[in-house]
């Protein structure tokens, strides 16, 4: 690994959180893990957007650890750094190959940037033994500008979610007052790496970039605001993604607003907005989406 890349994690400076952590020591940083790879689950995924996923699937590989402590969170089985296997960078390259044999439409990193590094190196491998299908990035939104740098050249397309625009609800929910402008500063980053939506012949994305939003109970508000920032600010140079699948996970069952699903009216008010504000690049889901069948299994399938 790079010599200058490596360094960030002795006194970890990676995500937004600076937590000084020795990871290359073997410390954990406040994402819960050290400076070993360790993933959770590398498979083909079919829940992406449909421009990701396609009909073979997106070759998610799911990485144990995460900068939030979002109380909501679904995949909490493998976000505090608790589950999964460690892999050398070695190992990762290959699973991304071998993903590629599968079929898969793309390389999906699915919370991996507590080892940008490690990651980084690992396409770099992986593209010079045949790698040839896009990379994306999928992220909390949560992400260090030094740290993203590191991908420039590397990442196709960048999924990343813009959860919050009220400072006191990313606190509240996610330990991170800061989410809101640090969000916005890496988004205005990607667009510079990726630049404007590129699609193939079977209207798969090979380049650009996708913002995920979850609507949770009772904040349309916020959601309102946070859809009006990305449209006043980005138009159609990015896609939108409006999700209705908030899941209440057992830690909320107290929570006045997050214990129950996101109702019909809610989200069906939130999409009359965005329609309202011009949105035309986006994706909306239908049908029944709150439910724990959608979470993966984290069993460390594809490892």
């Amino acid at each position: 690994m790079d010599k200058k890349k490596c360094e960030i994690m002795e006194e970890c400076r990676l995500c937004p959180r600076n937590c000084g952590a020795d990871r290359n020591a073997g410390q954990k940083g406040f994402c819960g893990v050290s400076a070993e790879v360790k993933i959770a689950r590398a498979a083909l995924h079919m829940w992406e957007e449909p421009c990701i996923s396609g009909k073979e699937g997106s070759g998610a590989v799911f990485f144990s650890g995460c900068a939030l402590r979002c109380r909501f969170c679904q995949n909490r089985a493998i976000s505090g750094g608790q589950q999964g296997k460690t892999v050398p960078v070695k190992r990762l390259a290959e699973i991304f190959l071998e993903l590629q044999e599968q079929n898969a439409n793309n390389i999906n990193l699915v919370t991996a940037g507590q080892f940008i590094p490690q990651v980084a190196e690992a396409i770099i491998l992986a593209r010079d033994q045949g790698l040839k299908i896009p990379v994306v990035y999928n992220s909390s939104g949560y992400e260090s500008l030094t740290a993203f740098k590191m991908l420039e050249g590397l990442v196709d397309i960048y999924l990343p979610d813009f959860k919050y625009m009220d400072p006191d609800l990313a606190f509240k929910y996610s330990y991170a007052k800061d989410y809101p402008e640090v969000a916005k500063e890496a988004l205005k980053e990607m667009v510079r790496q990726v630049g404007e939506p590129e699609f193939d012949d079977r209207g798969m994305m090979q380049r650009g970039i996708i913002v995920r939003h979850l609507l949770l109970p009772g904040h349309v508000r916020d959601s309102r605001n946070v859809l009006k920032y990305l449209i006043d600010t980005y138009g159609n140079r990015i896609y939108i993604s409006l999700m209705n699948q908030y899941t209440p996970m057992p830690a909320m069952k107290e929570d006045p607003l997050l214990s129950r699903k996101v109702t019909e009216r809610e989200y069906e008010r939130l999409i009359d907005y965005g329609i309202s504000l011009g949105l035309e690049n986006g994706f909306i889901q239908e049908g029944e989406t709150a439910i724990e069948s959608f979470i993966p299994k984290f069993d460390g399938e594809g490892i």
